[in-house]
């Protein structure tokens, strides 16, 4: 009974984790040539040993881990109030509260990220405001930026930091606060005591949910972001579709690999 249980699962993560993992090994050591598909098979380091020692590829990863390292603490910042809110809301409330932190979901990946183009450009609608108020006398260079990057980041993978988070607050057990404030302990030793640590799964899960992804992330810094911007899966689809260098960008593609999985076993830790 057991091997038929587990059986669906070990087919599952060799065929669609394991061998796809081995495909890429094998391009990442194959040689570019001018043929279909652009490569030719063998062992060669050459492709793994630039995405070490270029410095191109080496600031681009060091740039996509600095952004998802930024992104995912300011989902925190955000993502914490909101899911302590919800948890401690009404029980009868706390769907209609899910709902609408999921809402984004049932639209467009792309649209969204497209309706960010129009709220952020010189002719926006948040320009539009800032000089219908009179902050400011000219637009802002919004679009194009880190900062749009960094701002369609937090909003798209802020829902995975609230989840997990409101998940964990919600199985707290409330008597432990309220013996606290029989014993004098105040809202925010209270939080520092119970609430944070009884969390901190949650945290460690909402932040590798968020970490993980976005350091692969091409949609939105090719959207939001400016031709300078430094994330990793800019480069993997430069090399895979522009350069037509695929040893390259599955070396690139490994190396991403290989680093995730730290955070992946932390996720699997904390659990």
């Amino acid at each position: 009974m057991r091997l038929l249980v587990l059986t669906p699962v070990w087919v599952w993560l060799c065929g669609l984790v394991a061998l796809p993992a081995c495909v890429l090994a094998a391009i990442a050591l194959a040689t570019p040539a001018d043929a279909i598909p652009p490569f030719t098979l063998g062992v060669g380091l050459d492709s793994l040993a630039a995405t070490v020692l270029d410095p191109f590829y080496r600031d681009a990863l060091l740039g996509s881990l600095r952004v998802a390292a930024l992104a995912s603490g300011l989902c925190l910042l955000l993502g914490y109030p909101m899911a302590l809110a919800i948890a401690r809301s009404a029980p009868h409330r706390q769907p209609l509260l899910l709902t609408l932190v999921m809402l984004p979901f049932w639209t467009g990946f792309l649209l969204r990220i497209a309706a960010w183009t129009q709220l952020l450009r010189d002719d926006g609608w948040i320009n539009a405001a800032l000089l219908a108020v009179g902050a400011t006398d000219a637009p802002f260079v919004l679009l194009h930026t880190d900062f749009a990057m960094l701002v369609g980041i937090v909003y798209a993978y802020l829902p995975f930091m609230v989840l997990p988070l409101q998940a964990r607050l919600s199985r707290a057990d409330p008597l432990l606060e309220q013996a606290a404030a029989d014993l004098g302990a105040g809202p925010w030793r209270r939080f520092a005591t119970i609430t944070l640590p009884l969390s901190l799964p949650g945290v460690v899960a909402g932040l590798v949910l968020v970490f993980v992804p976005v350091t692969g992330e091409y949609v939105i810094p090719e959207m939001l972001g400016g031709p300078g911007s430094p994330m990793l899966g800019r480069a993997i689809w430069e090399e895979f579709f522009d350069n037509h260098d695929w040893p390259l960008a599955a070396s690139l593609s490994l190396v991403l690999l290989a680093l995730l999985l730290a955070p992946a076993m932390l996720l699997r830790r904390a659990r």
